[in-house]
C-alpha cells in the first residue's frame, strides 16, 4: 500500500557518505521528535532530477526552516558514493541537504514508491515524491504523476502547501 498523509514511515536504514566511507543512517532515529521534508527521485544526475528537483529545495531551504524544518532529506535508489557526487555537483550539500542513499530499494519498496523505465535504464527506482513528516508521520505527501515533471514535488509546491 502506498504511503499516504497520517501514515507512520516504516524503519529503514539508508546509507550516506561520512568521512571514513558509507554509514548507515536508522531513518526513525533521524525523525524523531523533527521536522523533516524528504523528497525522492529517480536518479542522480538524471535531467529533471537535477536540473528541476534537488534545485528547487535548495532554492527554498531558507523558508523551510522559518516554517520550523529541522532538515531537508534527498533520497534516491542509487549507492552513497554517487550520492555524494551528485550532492557536490549540485550544490545541495552545501547548501546543508542531506542526501540519502536507499542502494537496495528497501525504503522505496516499503512505502511501495518503485517503477522500472527500462528505456531510460531506469530499473527499481523512486517515484519522484515530496512529503513533511513529523515525528515520523507524514503529514503532507505531495508524489508526482510522471517521473520526468517536477510540478507537484517540488520545494516551491511543498511550501506553499504548508
Amino acid at each position: 500500500m502506498t504511503i499516504s498523509t497520517g501514515d507512520k514511515l516504516p524503519a529503514a536504514t539508508l546509507v550516506q557518505m561520512g568521512d571514513s566511507g558509507p554509514e548507515a543512517v536508522d531513518l526513525a532515529a533521524k525523525l524523531a521528535g523533527r521536522k523533516i521534508v524528504i523528497f525522492a527521485v529517480p536518479g542522480a544526475f538524471t535531467p529533471t532530477c537535477h536540473s528541476a528537483h534537488v534545485p528547487s529545495f535548495i532554492r527554498t531551504k531558507d523558508e523551510f526552516a522559518a516554517k520550523g524544518v529541522d532538515e531537508i532529506i534527498c533520497i534516491s535508489v542509487n549507492d552513497p558514493f554517487v550520492m555524494k557526487a551528485w550532492g557536490e555537483a549540485t550544490g545541495a550539500t552545501a547548501a546543508g541537504i542531506t542526501m540519502l542513499s536507499d542502494a537496495a530499494s528497501e525504503f522505496t519498496d516499503a512505502i511501495d514508491m518503485a517503477f522500472d523505465a527500462p528505456p531510460a535504464g531506469l530499473i527499481k527506482r523512486s517515484k519522484r515524491y515530496a512529503m513533511l513528516v513529523e515525528d515520523g508521520v507524514v503529514t503532507q505527501f505531495m508524489p508526482e504523476e510522471s517521473p520526468g515533471t517536477c510540478e507537484i514535488s517540488g520545494g516551491e509546491s511543498l511550501l506553499a502547501a504548508l
